[in-house]
C-alpha cells in the first residue's frame, strides 16, 4: 500500500488521542503498541473487505486448514512488512522519538502453539495469503496457551502464559457467527417407517463456540486469508439448572489451555472434547457460509471447499462432517460418504507409535455418543466392503475400532482422498514400514509434500541485517521468490561478499550475547561457535547426545588445560511437556551442567552453555540468526521433517545431523562440504529393531570416554542432580538406550571435530555458509503450499 510518512504521524497521532486520550508525549509503550496495531489494522481492513469480497463473488474454492496449534510469533512486523510500509512506519516513529523495535517487543507471542506443528501450520497461512491461495486456519483460542516455562533451581516450572491480559489488537471477535457444539447425554434413532433414520438426543451438555478471526495479511498482495480461532462460552439461552459452578468452569477449560496434561482421565477427556469442539464449530461455519455464498446444493460442497486435518488431532473432522451431512441434511450414507472423502486431505506428522493417537471407546462413547455411532458405521461398512477384496488380516490391521480403541490416524487415511508425509524420507517410512498395509489398499492416496517456512518472517524480519547484504549483493528478487538466492552461488569467492556476511553474522551474536548476558546472567565470546539446538525437548531430539559431547569437551580441557580449541557457546532452547519426566530430567541436567562449567574460572571463554527458557517463536528470532551450527541430530527415521533445520539454513548456520527427516534434502541442496552429517542411517535403525541386537551396556564398558562421561551422571562429578543422575545413566545402560545415543556417539564426536576444524579457515567456513544460503530455495513455504494447493486441494492462486 502507499502511505507517506506525514500521513502515518497523522493517523497514529489521532489514534493515541481517540483510544487512549493522551499524546506521544505522555503515551507508555504499552499503549504506543497498541495505538501503532490498531493503526495498521484500519490499513488493512480495506484489503481484508474487499479480498472477502472479492471470494464470495468468485465463489473459488477455498481450503480450510484445521490445527490444534498455530504458532504465529508477533504479528505487528509481519503485518507491516506484508503492507510494504514498514520502513515509513519505522521512520515515522523515529522522528517522534519512538524506536520501533522497542514498541514491538511490548507485543505479546500467541500463545497458541507448542513447536514445530504450530509454526508450520503459521507458516502455512503467511504463505497461502503471500501467494494468494485461498486458505483459511481454523483453531482454538487459548487464554493461556502451553505454558510459561521459568527454570527454578535448574528444573522446568510451568506457569500460565496469560498472553492476552491487554487484549489481542489483531482479531476480530463474531459473536453473529457463533455456533453451538453439543457433549454426552442420550442419543437414539427414530425409524419414520420408510427406513429412515433421525437421531433424537437428550440432556445434551450445550457449549457455545464464539469465532475471533485473526488476517493473515499476504506480503505486498491484495489476499488476506482468515484464522479462526474458537472460544468457549457458555449459551445465554441454558437453561438455569445447567448454570453451575462446575458447568462454567468446564466450559471455561475447553478453551483455556493448549494441551491439558493428558497423564490421567479427565485431562485425556479435556483434550478429547477440545478436538471435537473445534473441529465441530470449525465445519459448521465453512458449511453455512459456502450456503450462503455459492447458492448450489450441498451435494456440491467438494467442487468449493477442502478440508484439510493437521495431524490426527482435528480426525474428527471426518465423522462430525458425515454427521452433519446425514443428520441435518438428509443425505444418503454412501453419497455422504463419497463427499466426505473428495473433501477431507490429511497430513501425517510423525511415526512415533506413542504420538499415533487412540481413544478408549468408552470414552468416546460416553462424550460423543452420535460421533461414535457414526464411526462405528464407518468402520463396519468399509470391513464389509473390503474384507472380499483385500483379506482379512490387511482389513483388520487397518481397522478404525479394534482392541477397544478408536485410531484416529487410521481414520484420518480412510476419510480422506489424500495422505501426505512431510519428508521424502517421512513419506517413504509411511508407505514401507509405518503404515503399509494402508498403501496397499489405497496406494493412490500417498504423497509426499517436504515442508517449508515463511522466508519473510525468518530472514526478511528476524535478520535485516543480513537481508540488507543479500540486496545490495543480488537485488531484491528473493523476497519474492526464494530461489533467486541461487545467484549468491557467483559470489561465493568474492572477498568482499564473505565479508560482509561475516560481519552480518557477527552483529547477530553480539545482539544474542547482549541478550544472554541480560536475561541470563553468562557472559559469552561472540568470537566462538554458536553452537545452537532448540526444539521441543524429546528423548528422540537427542538433546543428550548433544550433551554428553559437551562432557567430553569439559573433560579434555579439565586434563589438557592448554588443549588448542576454538571456543564454543552451546545454545539450548526446549520445554518439555508437563507431564514428560523424563524430559524435564534431562533439562535439570543441562542447566546443572551450564552451572558446573560456566563457574569453572580454569574453562573461561573456551566453554559455554546456555539454556534460554520459555523458547518461542521471538526468542528465535534473535537465535537463529546467530547461530554458526544447527543441531539436527534426532536418531534416523524418528524425525518426521523438521523445520529449524530450514530456519537456520536461511541464516546462513550450517546444520550438523543425522539422515532423517528433511535432513537429508537440506545437504542434498547445500552440497558437500557444507554441512556435518554423522550417525545410523534409517535401515541400520530397523536392523537394530529387527535383530535385537543392540547392546548399550557393552559400549559404556568398552569406551572408557563414554564410561567416564556417563559416571558423571552418578558419581557427584555433576552437582545437584542426585534424582536426575540415575534416571539418566540408567536409561543409556540398564534400559538399554532407546535412541541409540550410544551407538552414534564417536561418530558425533568425529563431526564435531570436523566442524571445528572447518571454523578455523573463517574463508572455507564462510563460503559453506553462503552455499546454505544460496540453496535453501527449495525450502520455502511457499513452495510447500503451492503443492498442496495444486496436487491435493485443488484451489489456485488469485490473479
Amino acid at each position: 500500500m502507499k502511505l507517506t510518512k506525514k500521513q502515518f504521524k497523522q493517523d497514529f497521532e489521532k489514534r493515541l488521542t481517540t483510544k487512549f486520550a493522551t499524546d506521544v508525549e505522555k503515551a507508555g509503550p504499552i499503549e504506543t503498541f497498541a495505538a501503532v496495531a490498531s493503526v495498521v489494522k484500519a490499513y488493512y481492513s480495506t484489503i481484508w473487505q474487499d479480498d472477502n469480497e472479492y471470494k464470495d463473488e468468485s465463489k473459488k474454492k477455498q481450503a480450510y486448514y484445521f490445527s490444534i496449534e498455530f504458532l504465529p510469533g508477533k504479528m505487528l512486523k509481519s503485518n507491516l512488512l506484508n503492507l510494504g510500509i514498514m520502513d515509513t512506519v519505522r521512520e515515522g516513529l523515529s522522528d517522534l522519538g519512538i524506536d520501533l523495535d522497542i514498541i514491538a517487543e511490548m507485543e505479546p507471542d500467541m500463545a497458541i502453539g507448542n513447536g514445530g506443528l504450530g509454526r508450520l501450520g503459521s507458516c502455512f497461512l503467511d504463505s497461502a495469503a503471500s501467494t494468494g491461495i485461498p486458505l483459511n486456519g481454523n483453531g482454538i483460542r487459548y487464554s493461556y496457551g502451553l505454558f510459561k516455562q521459568k527454570i527454578v533451581d535448574g528444573y522446568q516450572v510451568e506457569l500460565p502464559d496469560s498472553w492476552l491480559d491487554n487484549g489481542n489488537p489483531w482479531e476480530v471477535r463474531r459473536s453473529d457467527k457463533a455456533f453451538e457444539v453439543r457433549f454426552g447425554g442420550e442419543v437414539w434413532l427414530e425409524e419414520d417407517g420408510k427406513g429412515n433414520l433421525t437421531p433424537r438426543y437428550r440432556n445434551q451438555e450445550r457449549v457455545l463456540a464464539v469465532p475471533y478471526d485473526t488476517p493473515m495479511v499476504g506480503f505486498e498482495n491484495t489476499t488476506v486469508n482468515n484464522m479462526c480461532l474458537w472460544r468457549s462460552e457458555v449459551p445465554k439461552d441454558l437453561d438455569l439448572r445447567f448454570q453451575n459452578l462446575d458447568y462454567m468452569r468446564q466450559t471455561a477449560m475447553l478453551s483455556a489451555e493448549l494441551y491439558p496434561d493428558d497423564s490421567n482421565y479427565d485431562g485425556r477427556l479435556l483434550r478429547l472434547k477440545q478436538e471435537y469442539f473445534f473441529v465441530s464449530a470449525g465445519l459448521q461455519r465453512l458449511i453455512k457460509h459456502f450456503e450462503n455464498v455459492n447458492k448450489v446444493p450441498i451435494t456440491h460442497i467438494a467442487d468449493f471447499i477442502s478440508v484439510h486435518i493437521n495431524d490426527t488431532h482435528p480426525a474428527l473432522c471426518v465423522p462430525e462432517f458425515m454427521r452433519i451431512l446425514v443428520d441435518e441434511y438428509g443425505i444418503e450414507w454412501e453419497r455422504a460418504w463419497n463427499i466426505t472423502v473428495k473433501v477431507m486431505s490429511y497430513t501425517n506428522h510423525t511415526i512415533l507409535s506413542e504420538a499415533l493417537e487412540k481413544w478408549p471407546e468408552d470414552m468416546v462413547k460416553t462424550l460423543l455418543p452420535r460421533i461414535y455411532q457414526i464411526i462405528l458405521e464407518i468402520d463396519r461398512r468399509r470391513t464389509a466392503e473390503l474384507l472380499p477384496k483385500v483379506g482379512a488380516k490387511l482389513v483388520h490391521s487397518t481397522r478404525i475400532v479394534k482392541d477397544g480403541q478408536i485410531h484416529m490416524a487410521n481414520l484420518s487415511i480412510i476419510g480422506s482422498h489424500s495422505t501426505n508425509g512431510v519428508a521424502k524420507l517421512h513419506s517413504d517410512l509411511l508407505k514401507d514400514v509405518e503404515l503399509h498395509d494402508f498403501y496397499l489398499i489405497y496406494p493412490e492416496r500417498f504423497n509426499n509434500k517436504t515442508n517449508g517456512i515463511a522466508d519473510r518472517r525468518w530472514s526478511q524480519i528476524s535478520n535485516e541485517r543480513l537481508s540488507t547484504v543479500l540486496d545490495e549483493t543480488i537485488g531484491k528478487t528473493w523476497r519474492h521468490n526464494l530461489n533467486e538466492l541461487k545467484l549468491l552461488e557467483a559470489y561465493k569467492n568474492d572477498e568482499n561478499t564473505l565479508e560482509r556476511l561475516q560481519a552480518a553474522k557477527f552483529d547477530n551474536k553480539l545482539r544474542l550475547a547482549a541478550y544472554i548476558k541480560e536475561h541470563n546472567g553468562i557472559t559469552v565470546n561472540p568470537d566462538a561457535i554458536f553452537d545452537v539446538q532448540v526444539k521441543r525437548l524429546h528423548a528422540y531430539k537427542r538433546q543428550l547426545l548433544n550433551v554428553l559431547h559437551i562432557l567430553k569437551l569439559y573433560f579434555d580441557l579439565k586434563d589438557q588445560p592448554e588443549l588448542d580449541v576454538v571456543p564454543r557457546v552451546f545454545i539450548f532452547g526446549a520445554k518439555a511437556a508437563p507431564g514428560y519426566h523424563y524430559a524435564k530430567s534431562i533439562i535439570k541436567a543441562i542447566n546443572e551442567i551450564a552451572n558446573l562449567i560456566n563457574s569453572d574460572k580454569e574453562i573461561g571463554d573456551k566453554l559455554k552453555v546456555v539454556f534460554m527458557e520459555n523458547y518461542n517463536v521471538s526468542k528465535a528470532e534473535i537465535i537463529i540468526p546467530a547461530a554458526n551450527v544447527g543441531e539436527q541430530i534426532s536418531l534416523a527415521s524418528k524425525e518426521a521433517s523438521g523445520t529449524s533445520n530450514m530456519k537456520f539454513m536461511l541464516n546462513g548456520a550450517l546444520t550438523i545431523g543425522t539422515l532423517d527427516g528433511a535432513n537429508i534434502e537440506i545437504f542434498e541442496a547445500a552440497g558437500k562440504g557444507n554441512y556435518f552429517k554423522f550417525g545410523l542411517n534409517k535401515d541400520e535403525v530397523y536392523d537394530y529393531y529387527k535383530n535385537g541386537n543392540y547392546n548399550a551396556r557393552d559400549i559404556y564398558e568398552q569406551n572408557p570416554v563414554v564410561h567416564r562421561i556417563l559416571d558423571a551422571f552418578i558419581d557427584g562429578t555433576i552437582p545437584n542432580i542426585t534424582a536426575e543422575g540415575p534416571e539418566i545413566f540408567d536409561s543409556l545402560t540398564t534400559y538399554n538406550d532407546e535412541y541409540f545415543v550410544l551407538r552414534d556417539f564417536n561418530d558425533y564426536v568425529r563431526a564435531q571435530k570436523d566442524l571445528e576444524k572447518l571454523y578455523k579457515n573463517r574463508t572455507a567456513w564462510t563460503k559453506a555458509s553462503l552455499m546454505n544460503i544460496a540453496n535453501v530455495g527449495k525450502f520455502s513455504s511457499d513452495r510447500t503450499i503451492r503443492e498442496y494447493a495444486d496436487d491435493i486441494w485443488h484451489i489456485h492462486e488469485k490473479k
